[in-house]
């Protein structure tokens, strides 16, 4: 029989069964951390005399020219041999003959794999810590540049009270700081050895599977060999994460969306983030924050789809299994583009001030603090509320804003307004009045980015 496993059978797998039932297609992206864990298991069986030296420095030798013929692009994946396990083992038995047969003694493709996943995972996911860490930089240098730009703060998307621009672009950095913070935390979930667990029941070599551990820098090994080969849950973690911190991605893409459109006129986006309309000359399409926000979505989908894989398996290893691998490539794709992206586009985008500052003396948002006002004057903050809800509508009716009425005006409702008022009023006033820890204030914000400077460990002033 062709296959590895076919003394079992007396029939040829139909050619249809094959190709339907093969994960090369795709398992292939876990070529290089297969060898390595390959690599260190046979060094395992030899240091614990399951093989000797002597073979095990043949198949090392086997391994490390399988992985160069895979890192050159010669190497030719054959479905017929079903996953990159096997096409390894395949490869190696081509290479140095039967002895290449002895790598397998004391494992299974059923921990071979899942320890192929957690390598994988463990990455990636200090990839995207790192990358993480990138954006967060991005927005630490803008909101440097823009603790006194005074910009509306919307809440139902409506004008609520000025605040500045560097608060805003800061709350994205705790969002993503949460987001590291999980991904940081899932590594010891992630990095555990399930290799030498076998098929479900452990081996009868005299194996020793925290040396193989030592040897692939992993932190702990799996205490029972059914939940080693049956778990996904460090996969399932990894797209919840990515699918948080997608959402989060998402908010400050849309934000970037409304910001830049002829309505808002907040920021304007790079050139080079943006594209053209094939018809409509004039346009500037603000392409990669739409498509970021999009993708999250199939991040979305991933998720859902293994946890409903999964919701109905018994113990312990079981094929459904083997769609476990699409999404989570799928998803480390999408998290690393968009990632890649989002940190220069906020580093490159300019910050309109004069359109905001424009923004905030054309609205109501500051109508919070006359009605603070009243009440350091004596009145409850009940009727000061009732004052100023008509004391806007009054505004609205005459087509003015608060700082257009007079003090006249503003005596009608109350004797208590003096012409300290129109200082209460003015944005920049209202936003630097906020200084309660955690506002708006400038000086606030200084404290935040000392804060931020201290979880990115930048050693700067601010």
């Amino acid at each position: 029989m062709s296959k590895l496993w076919g003394g079992r059978f007396t029939k040829e797998t139909n050619k249809l069964v094959e190709e339907y039932t093969a994960s090369i297609q795709y398992d292939k992206e876990l070529a290089e951390e297969d060898i390595e864990g390959s690599l260190a298991h046979v060094q395992m069986l030899s240091e614990c005399g399951v093989i000797s030296s002597a073979d095990m420095l043949e198949i090392k030798r086997g391994l490390n020219i399988v992985l160069e013929n895979i890192q050159s692009g010669e190497f030719e994946y054959d479905v017929s041999h079903e996953d990159i396990h096997m096409n390894i083992e395949k490869a190696l038995i081509d290479e140095i003959g039967p002895v290449g047969g002895k790598l397998h003694t004391g494992r299974s493709r059923n921990d071979q794999v899942a320890t192929d996943m957690h390598m994988y995972l463990v990455k990636k996911v200090k990839l995207f810590i790192t990358h993480i860490e990138a954006v967060q930089q991005a927005i630490v240098k803008q909101a440097e540049e823009h603790v006194e730009t005074v910009l509306p703060g919307y809440t139902h998307l409506q004008r609520a009270q000025p605040v500045s621009f560097a608060h805003h672009m800061l709350a994205y950095f705790w969002m993503f700081e949460r987001d590291k913070e999980r991904f940081q935390d899932s590594l010891k979930r992630t990095n555990v050895l399930p290799l030498g667990a076998g098929a479900l029941a452990g081996t009868t070599f005299p194996i020793d599977r925290h040396r193989t551990a030592e040897l692939l820098g992993f932190e702990d090994v799996y205490p029972n060999s059914m939940d080693a080969v049956s778990d996904r849950d460090f996969i399932l973690e990894f797209l919840s994460n990515a699918s948080i911190l997608m959402m989060h991605m998402s908010r400050l893409s849309e934000e970037m969306v409304i910001w830049s459109s002829q309505e808002f006129q907040f920021i304007e986006l790079d050139d080079s983030f943006c594209t053209g309309s094939s018809i409509m000359p004039q346009k500037k399409n603000p392409d990669v924050p739409e498509l970021l926000r999009a993708k999250t979505g199939r991040v979305y989908g991933n998720l859902f789809s293994l946890l409903t894989v999964l919701k109905g398996l018994p113990l312990a290893y079981n094929k459904d299994m083997q769609e476990d691998k699409e999404g989570m490539f799928d998803t480390a794709k999408t998290l690393d583009g968009a990632l890649k992206l989002l940190a220069p586009m906020i580093a490159t985008m300019t910050v309109k001030t004069e359109n905001m500052k424009q923004a905030v003396n054309e609205d109501y948002s500051n109508a919070t603090d006359i009605a603070d006002y009243l009440v350091n004057k004596g009145m409850t903050f009940r009727e000061s509320h009732e004052m100023i809800g008509k004391i806007v509508l009054y505004s609205i009716q005459h087509q003015k804003y608060l700082l257009d009425l007079t003090l006249q005006e503003y005596k009608t409702f109350t004797p208590l307004f003096e012409e300290d008022v129109f200082d209460i009023l003015k944005p920049a006033n209202v936003m630097n009045a906020r200084k309660s820890y955690g506002g708006t204030s400038p000086e606030q914000i200084k404290v935040q980015l000392e804060l931020a400077y201290h979880h990115l460990k930048v050693k700067e002033n601010v």
